[in-house]
């Protein structure tokens, strides 16, 4: 008999779109691969969807708060589900962008410093220098990230707005000029190097979400030194803050610096989406996607 898993989609973030998205694909590449499954639009009463769809294995395809910070693996832990993906420590760590830096400097990974400033003060006057990146301090997928051009008169007026249901810590970053590069890892390998080109101002949601929104480069036109350091760096991360399964770190390759390469953030969910950037490092890597999503499953654990 076929293990049951239940893929855990949408939830309650402002990533859900993408979620129902990478979450489909997940549950059609497991379904390819012999699996009995279930897909969870997971809501509040998340407990009582597992109940009764008695899954052997949770494939967590959830993206942004609630889904990757921790939340949901404490709950998956308390009721003894194998999940997909990093633990509850890793996750939350993770999700909270400066204090997974603090992390990742201390083991040695050169990441932009950068300080956190409530939104309201944020968008009032420059708390650093320009130019700078204003983001969210626990989103993902690029939600609400703004670049502050040298030169700027004054902060993003978004910031401070009504409208602006994104938390009010804000994570105020040095910008690093140069290519974007970057480095999936499968528990203790990372896969290769891939540059992105994105079709708007910057790697935003739309660059990594909409069809052509961005240009993939596989294998990045780089030397074989500064792959060898994306790689080894991705890994270090992927360690440094004990994540599990797949992970994606996202680099800056500053051509000018003494420090070629700034890991930006690591991702302990990166999307699975057709446009996405693990699954197609796999790809190139000999996984295929249902291989892919296969073996994410085999790796689900509990006590992270």
């Amino acid at each position: 008999m076929s293990k049951r898993i239940a893929v855990l989609l949408g939830g309650l973030s402002p990533e859900r779109d993408v979620s129902l998205v990478s979450g489909a694909a997940c549950a059609k590449g497991l379904r390819a691969a012999g699996y009995d499954v279930v897909e969870i639009d997971a809501g509040r009463n998340l407990s009582q969807q597992l109940a009764e769809a008695e899954p052997d294995i949770v494939f967590n395809a959830l993206h942004g708060e609630w889904g990757e910070d921790g939340l949901v693996q404490g709950v998956l832990e308390h009721f003894g589900k194998p999940y997909t993906h990093s633990g509850v420590l890793a996750s939350a760590l993770a999700m909270d962008k400066q204090k997974a830096k603090d992390v990742l400097r201390a083991a040695g990974i050169p990441c932009p410093e950068g300080v956190i400033a409530n939104r309201f003060e944020a968008a009032k006057s420059h708390v650093m220098k320009p130019p700078y990146v204003a983001k969210p301090n626990a989103q993902g997928s690029s939600v609400g990230v703004h670049i502050v051009l040298e030169g700027a008169n004054r902060p993003p007026a978004e910031l401070g707005s009504t409208a602006w249901a994104l938390g009010d810590e804000i994570l105020i970053e040095r910008y690093i000029p140069g290519r974007e590069l970057t480095v999936a890892v499968m528990e203790d390998k990372a896969l290769c190097v891939t540059e992105i080109k994105p079709n708007t101002t910057f790697y935003d949601y739309e660059a990594k979400y909409s069809a052509g929104g961005s240009d993939h480069i596989l294998p990045a036109p780089i030397s074989d030194d500064i792959a060898e350091l994306a790689m080894s760096l991705a890994l270090k991360a992927h360690k440094s803050l004990g994540c599990r399964g797949l992970t994606r770190s996202d680099f800056r390759y500053d051509t000018e610096s003494e420090t070629p390469l700034w890991l930006l953030e690591i991702n302990t969910q990166p999307g699975m989406t057709p446009t996405s950037l693990a699954p197609e490092q796999a790809q190139y890597c000999g996984i295929a996607f249902p291989d892919l999503v296969a073996w994410m499953a085999e790796n689900a654990s509990c006590r992270r």
